[in-house]
Order: C-alpha cells, then sequence, then structure tokens
C-alpha cells in the first residue's frame, strides 16, 4: 500500500512527515547562538548516554558483542572503509606502525573497527581525548598498552605527537569547533582524517539541533551543519587534502535543506609552520 500512495503524495507533506514520524536522525531549527541551541535540546553530556555507551562498550569488551557505535550493539564489525583507508595510509609509511589521537573517541570505537582490520604484528598507540567522566571511566576500565585516554589535547600530546589526528563525528557537537582546529593543526601531526561530519553547499554554517531515535537513546543537542569551503580552508594554511568521500548514509536533510555527512583526508604541508 505505501508503494502505491507514495508516488501521490506532495512532496512538502511527505517531507513533513518524515519529519515528524521518521526513526530516523532528524535536525531541527535552526538557531543564531550555541546557547539558543542548548536552550532547546538536553545535551550531548546528558547521563543517559554516558551510562548506555559506557554499558555497550563493556560488552563488547568482556566478548558479549563484537561491535558498538553510539552506543547500538552489533554482531559484527562494521567498517568504515575510507576512514581505514586514511589510517591504513598514514601507517603505510611507518612500517605498519601508528600513534592515533582521537578527539572524540568514546570508549574506543574507531579503534577497536581499526584494531580488528589491523594486521596483529602492527605497533598502535590509541589516545583518545573526551569529556571527564569518559576520560576517568576509560583509564579505569578500558585503558591498556595500546588505548589510554586524556583531558586535553595538550595532555595527550604531551605525552605523544601522533602521526595522525582523527575527527570522527565531533566537530558538529562542539561549541566552537575552529578553536579546535586551531589548536589540532598546532601539535605537528603528519595527517588529519575527518569523518562523519555534515557538509553542505552553503556560504556559512548552520547551527540547528539533532535529535536522536529513542530506538538509541533519549537526547538532542546543538549540531552545526558545516560550509564545506569553510570548514576545510580552515585547515587550509597547515594541511592540503588529499582525499575527499561522502559517508554511507547518503544525504540528509534539515529545515535549512539537504546536506551529506562527509570526510576528508589531509596531510600537512612540508612547508608549515604554527
Amino acid at each position: 500500500m505505501k508503494r502505491v500512495i507514495k508516488p501521490w503524495i506532495p512532496p512538502a507533506i511527505l517531507n513533513a512527515y518524515r519529519s515528524f514520524c521518521s526513526d530516523d536522525i532528524r535536525f531541527q531549527g535552526q538557531f543564531a547562538t550555541w546557547e539558543s541551541a542548548r536552550a532547546a535540546s538536553s545535551g550531548y553530556d546528558d547521563e543517559a548516554i554516558f551510562r548506555k555507551s559506557r554499558a555497550a562498550a563493556l560488552k563488547v569488551k568482556k566478548g558479549e558483542a563484537a561491535y558498538e557505535r553510539d552506543s547500538v550493539l552489533f554482531d559484527h564489525v562494521e567498517f568504515s572503509y575510507p576512514l581505514l583507508s586514511g589510517l591504513l595510509r598514514s601507517a603505510c609509511g611507518r612500517g605498519g606502525n601508528l600513534s592515533v589521537l582521537d578527539i572524540g573517541g568514546s570508549f574506543g570505537t574507531t579503534y577497536r573497527q581499526f584494531k580488528a582490520f589491523l594486521r596483529p604484528s602492527a605497533s598502535l598507540r590509541w589516545n583518545i581525548v573526551e569529556q571527564p567522566r569518559l576520560v576517568e571511566s576509560g583509564q579505569a576500565e578500558f585503558a591498556d598498552e595500546e588505548l589510554n585516554f586524556f583531558y586535553s589535547i595538550r595532555e595527550a600530546a604531551a605525552a605523544e605527537v601522533p602521526d595522525v589526528v582523527l575527527l570522527s563525528s565531533v566537530l558538529q557537537y562542539l561549541k566552537n569547533p575552529y578553536d579546535l582546529i586551531r589548536e589540532i593543526c598546532s601539535i605537528g601531526a603528519q595527517s588529519i582524517v575527518i569523518a562523519r561530519t555534515p557538509c553542505a553547499l552553503a556560504e556559512q554554517d548552520i547551527l540547528t539541533v539533532q535529535v536522536v531515535p529513542p530506538s538509541i537513546y533519549q537526547a538532542s543537542y546543538p549540531c552545526w551543519i558545516f560550509a564545506e569551503t569553510q570548514l576545510l580552508e580552515a585547515f587550509s594554511a597547515q594541511y592540503r587534502l588529499v582525499a575527499s568521500f561522502q559517508e554511507s548514509d547518503g544525504s540528509l536533510r534539515s529545515i535549512q535543506g539537504p546536506f551529506e555527512l562527509r570526510g576528508f583526508i589531509l596531510d600537512r604541508k612540508p612547508s608549515s609552520r604554527c
């Protein structure tokens, strides 16, 4: 029946229905300030997100599940091959060995994905910078000789300058993402891999609220949809674009129009100075 009536439904009505009834992640409104978007959402530091993410990660650690992402458990590892190619590209020039600084890496979701893909003899050091309570739990329950957790980029870089910085699904949830980009550019990593970052063909960044479906957890938080050219320009003084890719989610939509989750692989310019 849905297949029969769908072609006859006006696009505006269909989009409105999807906006209110879909079980997918939704993006609502446009806000002038981070404070106004924060007031219209529950926030990314919600206790429910922490508890569910930690519980899912512990199940993976104990072998009760193969993989987790955004607290959702899977019976197999879901690989992001463009992301993996960016990391492997950095490892290839170092005999298969790699030091990664993962900003906003939760309890090690991408670490476990990459570890499952990497040859066993490779040397891997993975440092995660996260919110304080995630760091406390990470250090107590997940850290080992390969995986560690830090409170700040400065602290992590002081322990070890990374070969590659990973920014996967993180820039859009920061109040001041361009401040973080400037800090990342200053530490001297040879490569940066960006993944799952919303980008649109727009002249200016858009601030909206992302609403997570209850099937994952009940939450909403401010979210940037970046003007792609503006985002890449922020790296351009120190880094050059090697490759870009679209994530498998396809085209998404906010009230401001369509956008995509994009990824980028960047290399440090030989003559760059921070």
